[in-house]
């Protein structure tokens, strides 16, 4: 066994979770986009740690159910069998705690040389035994002392910040279940807490036994499991997150979203990593996920890039790529006909089982409806009771439909996913959800909700559906349903007629325009967001205005092979190459890596004012064509970005006429071979149409195909006599070549 054997089949960010150091890089927020792989990241990163000799004892993995530790469990012992890792959740946890035996020295209390069960030292007369909430019983007793009208559940009978006052009142409660041992889940979370905080041979105990700690799902956790954690931790650098923003839909539980916010503020040297390579869904899907949150603080968005979804090697319909579709039905029996037609054809042109289908939705009794609604049409509905057979004892027993149709709340559909998916109730007080309240708790909620709609879109693979039906019977009447202000409103690009000549001025003017409004907003953009923050937001413009002129120039692009993205690593030196047809090729290729990187322009273009400003923001080399000396200016600003520079550059030089690949200066490849870097090329194709030759206003056709990047270190360690520009220009300018001919 060895470190490449658990790194396999990880994209460069996974790989470089797995493999950070804790040491230089202090603790880790890993911010994982839907589909990323986050469990396979977890359970390999404790992989590498026990190959790296950490003693499987001294790992904590922390996670919020039973049986999520119990698959984590699973994948770390298959490559080291009986690792005896804590895999648990905050609950068993805690329980866990109270019940060890705390070695104390000296003392009064008798066996206390040999130490005390934890249990004991905070109260304790019984072990602590959990047990469902009995808050109606608890209600009762809050009566008897005078403490009815109180706010005051039974998960919180033990949490401090209580006046003086009420901890006298509740003290008799607090007795009785010290007493008993009869606890409650939260119970079992404060008072572990009040160990660590309060008996300094616990805490020190703890700590010894646990030297790294790890946490699932963090964007779950509430802030009594926070503290719990931190308390575990103490003042070292060995914490391993993972989790992800956008999917904290638990909020109604008392998870507390800004526990990820606050990351960065409460471990100042801490080190953030995204993973955003989604291996689940299409890349049209992704698409629509990624502007849901575009109202988000810039330095916590992910952008959602497309993997390979596990079905793309088989099923065509991954290959298809469908853009999500909105229906719009005037009452229910019309938007069941066309779900169950729907169903019905793709079944049979993509040879899919029922259990590929889910319907989705917000609350459970739109569940039920739809339910019965499949059953009247005879589709199997997954879970339901079917066929009832006898056995030789004279019992009966009942077979359960698995290859049926899922309906699920969304809630509920949290790490599933299915090939079709058709969210229903996209409506006003449906999706999103009724939110009551103050306006700071509407706006929470309707945070939250937009969370919530993200999961939704995210848990389809191929292809997505989203539901408005006009009118339906809801809460025992028949109302009328406003269109959600989720769905979609605007299309990929303007499509009224124009004549070629004002469409040019139209998209010069708009354009420019765009381009001073940018510039004012500059000041406002470093106030708000500061120096640190302030590269993310022109990162964020950048792309904003890239997608905005393919959207006022009317382009329909379409990106192959986008996955190849995943196995650039980005903290090396990276030369993305391509060829060159029109001054359009700038923003296709931002929008086609989804990286703002610098590229080598003319120096001329420096003269225009907005443009300069931008072009130096991220990282343009502006060189003296004329004059000459290129390389050696590129080479000295490459220089001066540290170990990770980032250039575009066109290898033809000059952008070609007739649309084919021209050759190639060796520029570029010998950067890549002077500095151990990756080569990225891709392929543009009809970029040409967009501007320089276009004929018409019409809709053009822009493909842009990602090749495999070509790590140059590599093919030095093969070839130390690899020449840059007999072999690697050569090399990469013929697959290109090929690519090309292979999109026309």
């Amino acid at each position: 066994m060895d470190a490449e054997s658990i790194l396999a089949g990880l994209n460069a960010d996974q790989r470089a979770a797995v493999l950070h150091d804790h040491e230089t890089g202090y603790q880790l927020l890993i911010l994982a986009g839907a589909g990323s792989g986050k469990t396979s990241v977890l359970t390999k990163r404790i992989q590498y740690r026990i190959l790296c000799g950490v003693e499987p004892e001294k790992i904590l993995a922390l996670t919020f159910t039973a049986k999520a530790a119990a698959e984590m469990r699973e994948r770390v012992q298959a490559l080291f069998p009986n690792a005896g890792v804590r895999l648990c959740t905050f609950h068993s946890l805690a329980l866990y705690m109270l019940k060890c035996k705390i070695p104390c020295g000296g003392g009064d209390v008798a066996g206390s040389s040999q130490g005390m069960f934890a249990y004991e030292m905070l109260g304790f007369k019984k072990m602590p035994v959990p047990m469902e909430s009995a808050n109606k019983d608890f209600l009762q007793k809050l009566a008897k002392l005078n403490l009815k009208k109180a706010k005051l559940s039974r998960e919180n009978l033990f949490a401090d910040g209580y006046s003086a006052s009420m901890n006298a009142k509740l003290k008799p409660l607090r007795e009785e279940v010290l007493n008993s041992g009869q606890v409650v889940f939260e119970d079992l979370i404060y008072m572990a807490i009040r160990l660590l905080e309060n008996f300094e041979e616990a805490r020190n105990y703890f700590q010894d036994q646990w030297h790294e700690i790890l946490v699932d799902e963090y964007q779950d956790i509430n802030p009594t499991q926070y503290r719990l954690v931190k308390n575990v931790l103490g003042d070292r650098k060995q914490l391993f997150v993972v989790g992800d923003d956008d999917q904290a839909i638990y909020g109604f539980r008392g998870a507390d979203i800004g526990n990820i916010n606050r990351f960065c503020d409460d471990f100042k040297q801490s080190t953030l990593i995204r993973l955003e390579w989604n291996y689940r869904s299409v890349p049209s899907i992704l698409h629509l996920a990624n502007k849901i949150f575009t109202n988000k603080p810039v330095h916590l968005r992910k952008v959602l890039r497309a993997g390979n979804p596990k079905g793309s090697g088989g099923n065509p319909i991954y290959r298809e790529n469908r853009r999500p579709e909105v229906w719009v039905s005037d009452n229910p029996v019309e938007e069941m006909q066309k779900v169950v037609c729907s169903m019905k054809e793709l079944r049979m042109a993509y040879d899919l089982e029922w259990k590929n289908f889910a319907i989705l939705v917000r609350y459970n009794r739109q569940r039920l409806y739809y339910e019965t609604a499949l059953r009247d049409y005879g589709i199997p509905v997954f879970g339901d009771s079917v066929g009832v057979a006898e056995s030789e004892s004279g019992e009966s027993a009942e077979a359960v439909v698995e290859n049926g149709v899922h309906v699920e709340t969304v809630h509920a559909s949290k790490g599933l996913q299915y090939a079709v998916v058709y969210y229903a109730g996209m409506a006003e007080n449906l999706t999103p959800g009724e939110c009551t309240g103050t306006r700071a708790q509407r706006k929470r909620q309707m945070d939250e909700e937009r969370r919530l709609y993200y999961v939704g879109v995210t848990r389809a693979e191929s292809f997505l559906v989203l539901l408005y039906c006009k009118q339906r019977y809801w809460k025992g009447r028949l109302r009328k349903l406003r269109r959600s202000r989720f769905l979609p409103k605007d299309k990929p690009y303007s499509d009224f007629y124009m004549p070629l000549i004002i469409f040019r001025i139209y998209v010069v003017f708009i354009v420019l325009g765009y381009m001073c409004f940018q510039m004012l907003r500059v000041p406002f953009g470093l106030l708000r967001h500061g120096k640190v923050k302030f590269n993310a937001w022109v990162d964020d413009r950048i792309q904003f205005f890239a997608g905005f002129c393919m959207k006022m120039l009317r382009v329909d692009l379409t990106i192959e092979n986008q996955a190849a993205l995943g196995k650039v690593d980005w903290t090396r030196p990276v030369f993305v190459v391509g060829n060159h047809s029109s001054f359009s090729d700038i923003p296709i290729v931002f929008l086609s890596i989804q990286k703002t990187i610098g590229f080598v322009a003319k120096k001329s273009l420096g003269v225009v004012p907005f443009l300069n400003f931008w072009m130096h923001r991220i990282g343009c080399i502006l060189v003296d064509r004329k004059k000459g000396g290129a390389a050696a200016c590129v080479r000295e600003a490459i220089a001066s970005r540290g170990t990770a520079p980032r250039v575009f550059i066109f290898p033809e030089g000059t952008r070609s006429k007739d649309g084919s690949i021209g050759p190639f200066k060796s520029g570029a490849f010998r950067f890549a071979h002077e500095n151990n870097g990756i080569i990225l090329p891709l392929v543009i194709t009809g970029s040409a149409a967009v501007w320089e030759s276009r004929k018409t206003a019409d809709p053009c056709k822009v493909n842009v195909k990602i090749l495999e990047p070509v790590d140059v270190a590599a093919l030095l360690k093969e070839n130390p006599n690899l020449d840059p520009k007999h072999d690697l220009a050569h090399m990469v300018r013929e697959s290109m070549v090929a690519a090309k001919e292979g999109t026309k």
